[in-house]
């Protein structure tokens, strides 16, 4: 069976914010080294599915960057596969900016029928997990699914966050509901989707004609396949899985990796999550720093006295003499001046926390409440930045009304600067 697989990578992941204030959320770094869509790459790849389309719209730029040509995950093919990245454009016909998960497909369906797969896996860019598709298009060919969707058993307490399945002994699908509030089961869709070619193509085309239609796979796609009598099957997967869509969630994920026994094991050298690096020295932790439970990336400098506990170091973040980085995730080049404390907090890319600030905090509660720094922004010297406030991208000294921010409160620069 030949399988293309089609990546929606296009949302503006707003839950995030100031982390996607300026990029996509699967170009998002996680665990330091790697982009959010990484994994999905790799699962595609470790799966021996090397033909891939990705569906970007908000700021891909940072994605495009990183995807290249698709090097790291022998994607860099021409002939036999390879990957692709489609954005919106304007043309004579319908099309125009995404409307929907599935508007996104169905503008882009003459290049995924290109070659006509038999198989159009799609995938959402934001997840994290480590899964084997091979063994779900087994699935999908020993069931004669028109449809297959992996699904997987939330705490109840969550199942309004997800689309919820009902299912029968055999493990076809006879009811689906995205998002109720009032769950009648727990068991979630993933949003790992496998279709038949024509399956796919008839059911964009019906949606496409529909002017009511949100144009989105849960709400509109599903619902009516079932409804329409469709072989639709759930595929079930017991790893670990996280929709990293809000700011909790993507803390917590990262914090899951420097559990003792982690979820999945980014070392597993037979299922390699595939990354753009990039050249930088060794690490350099000097004599009398202290560094626990933490990953650190190549360039990071931790001096005389610093602590590191349980944190997330990116490339080229440098941490001072005296200074405490504690429960974070540092992006990369962030640089944490002599002294300063930073708890529970999330730090873009380039930011530069100064001399005794205070960003954050530990403190004991139902659900840790997290500060954060957005890129290229500066803490001033002896400022104190409560849980919970938010700094924007490119704020600097002059941008702050007193030296306290206070939880909830979110500052932006003054600047009308030009974005990149």
């Amino acid at each position: 069976m030949k399988t293309r697989a089609v990546i929606l990578a296009g949302g503006e992941g707003s839950r995030l914010g100031t982390l996607t204030a300026k990029r996509t959320k699967p170009a998002v770094p996680f665990a330091g080294k790697y982009r959010i869509i990484d994994f999905a790459l790799s699962n595609c790849v470790n799966s021996g599915i090397f033909d891939v389309m990705i569906l970007a719209q908000y700021r891909p730029h940072s994605l495009i960057e990183h995807i290249g040509a698709g090097g790291p995950w022998d994607l860099n093919r021409d002939f036999t596969g390879g990957v692709r990245i489609y954005t919106p454009y304007k043309a004579r016909g319908a099309s125009d900016w995404y409307l929907g998960n599935a508007d996104a497909v169905q503008q882009n369906f003459r290049f995924i029928k290109n070659s006509s797969p038999d198989l159009v896996l799609i995938l959402s860019g934001d997840h994290i997990y480590e899964m084997n598709y091979d063994k779900m298009v087994d699935f999908h060919v020993a069931n004669n699914a028109d449809l297959t969707m992996a699904v997987i058993t939330v705490p109840t307490a969550e199942a309004s966050r997800f689309g919820i399945v009902g299912m029968e002994a055999d493990g076809r699908i006879n009811a689906f509901v995205e998002k109720p509030a009032q769950p009648p089961s727990n068991l979630a869709n993933m949003g790992v989707y496998l279709f038949k070619t024509e399956v796919l193509n008839k059911a964009l085309l019906d949606d496409h004609e529909r002017p009511n239609s949100s144009h989105d796979f849960g709400k509109d796609i599903l619902p009516r396949l079932i409804n329409e009598g469709a072989r639709v099957f759930a595929y079930p997967y017991d790893g670990y899985w996280v929709d990293v869509g809000t700011v909790n969630s993507y803390w917590q994920a990262q914090m899951d990796q420097l559990a003792d026994e982690p979820p999945f094991d980014l070392n597993n050298r037979s299922w390699i999550i595939h990354t753009r690096t990039e050249e930088r020295p060794p690490v350099w932790i000097s004599r009398g720093a202290q560094v626990e439970n933490s990953m650190i990336c190549d360039g990071c400098e931790i001096a005389p006295g610093a602590r590191v506990v349980r944190s997330i170091l990116s490339p080229g973040v440098l941490v001072r003499a005296g200074a405490v980085v504690n429960e974070s995730i540092l992006l990369t080049e962030t640089v944490v001046e002599a002294g300063a404390v930073i708890e529970r907090t999330i730090v873009d890319k380039r930011a530069r926390i100064q001399e005794n600030a205070r960003v954050g905090s530990a403190t004991a509660g139902p659900e840790p409440v997290i500060a954060m720094v957005g890129k290229n922004s500066v803490v001033p010297a002896g400022y104190v930045i409560e849980a919970g406030a938010v700094i924007g991208t490119d704020v600097d000294a002059d941008d702050y009304p007193s030296n306290i921010i206070r939880s909830e409160d979110y500052i932006q620069t003054k600047r009308l600067a030009h974005e990149v």
